[in-house]
């Protein structure tokens, strides 16, 4: 008798204790982190795909998996390629996946920087990111990166 994937703990790529699979976990992150970037509401996002809000915060919050063809569909209306949403996937998520698909996934180049993806969910953090990219001067934005970067790398070397 061939057994289900409910038999075997596994609903709907869930982890054996019920729990959303990481990796729908940090696709809903990235658009969470994409749509509040944009400040569009999950309303408004949720009329652009066809569908309701509450669909909208199930996937945000990893509860509800994304189809492909959805998938698509959320990355025309944010304005990213399908890739952002898999962007930064941590070790941790890879392994943790039932099926662990999502390693054949790569990191981002800066493999290894550890990127704080919950970080992305703090409003300052969100603040900071929407006036940076409001800056038109190269200089001027190479000038702020260099100065974060500095104070970051003295708490860093603070902390070590």
């Amino acid at each position: 008798m061939k057994k289900t994937s409910q038999s075997q703990g596994n609903i709907r790529g869930r982890l054996a204790d019920g729990t959303p699979n990481p990796v729908d976990l940090h696709v809903g992150k990235r658009m969470y982190i994409r749509r509040t970037m944009m400040g569009m509401s999950q309303e408004r996002l949720a009329a652009e795909l066809g569908i309701t809000f509450q669909q909208v915060q199930k996937y945000e919050k990893g509860l509800n998996r994304i189809g492909a063809s959805r998938l698509w569909d959320i990355a025309q209306v944010l304005g990213v390629g399908v890739e952002f949403f898999y962007e930064d996937l941590d070790e941790i998520a890879k392994e943790k996946s039932p099926r662990k698909i999502s390693t054949h996934l790569q990191l981002s180049d800066d493999s290894e920087e550890v990127f704080n993806i919950d970080a992305w969910l703090r409003k300052d953090v969100v603040a900071l990111v929407k006036a940076y990219t409001k800056i038109k001067d190269v200089t001027i934005t190479q000038n702020i990166l260099n100065l974060v970067e500095s104070v970051a790398e003295k708490e860093d070397s603070e902390n070590t």
